[in-house]
C-alpha cells in the first residue's frame, strides 16, 4: 500500500547514474524533495516526464527555490547514465537496482509481478515526512504542477 501523507518517509541510500551516493536524509536536511518513482528508463511516458522534471529541476536552481527533485527506478545505474547522457539530464537519477526494488517496497510502490515500480510520486518536508503521495497508471504521463507548488509552500 503506498505511503501517505503524515507518514515517516524511509530513509535510503542508493547509487545515481553516476555511481556517487543519493542520500534521502541528507537531501530532506537541505530542502524539500520531490521523489519521482518510474518503472523504466527508456521508455516512451517516463522519457517525457524525465524531460519535464530536468526542465523543473534547472528553473528550481535557477530560481534558489528549497526544493530537490530525484528521479528512481530499478534499472542498473549503468542503464541510467546511458538514459541520462542521451537525453542530456542534470536530475539526479536513483538505482533502485539491488536489492532490486527496495526502496519502492519500502514506500508501497514496487510491482513484484513485472519487477519494477509504479509510477509514484512524492513531496517530503526537510523534516522527512512525507506531504503528498500519488500513483497513476504507467500509461498515464503525470503533471508534476501540483508536486513543485506543495515543495515550494514547505519553504526553507
Amino acid at each position: 500500500m503506498i505511503l501517505r501523507p503524515g507518514d515517516r518517509a524511509p530513509d535510503f541510500r542508493v547509487p545515481d547514474q553516476f555511481g556517487s551516493t543519493i542520500h534521502l536524509a541528507e537531501a530532506s536536511r537541505r530542502s524539500a524533495v520531490i521523489l519521482v518513482f518510474f518503472p523504466f528508463a527508456f521508455s516512451p511516458v517516463c522519457g517525457d516526464e524525465v524531460r519535464t522534471l530536468d526542465d523543473l529541476g534547472q528553473t528550481l536552481a535557477a530560481e534558489s527555490a528549497p526544493v530537490e527533485i530525484i528521479g528512481m527506478s530499478v534499472d542498473s545505474k549503468y542503464t541510467l547514465a546511458a538514459w541520462s547522457s542521451e537525453r542530456g539530464l542534470r536530475l539526479d537519477l536513483g538505482s533502485d537496482f539491488w536489492p532490486h526494488g527496495e526502496v519502492a517496497k519500502s514506500y508501497g510502490v514496487f510491482d513484484a509481478d513485472h519487477g519494477v515500480a509504479e509510477r509514484a510520486v512524492f513531496v517530503i518536508s526537510r523534516t522527512g515526512t512525507i506531504v503528498s503521495s500519488r500513483q497513476v497508471a504507467r500509461t498515464e504521463t503525470r503533471d508534476f504542477s501540483v508536486d513543485v507548488a506543495q515543495a515550494r509552500a514547505l519553504g526553507g
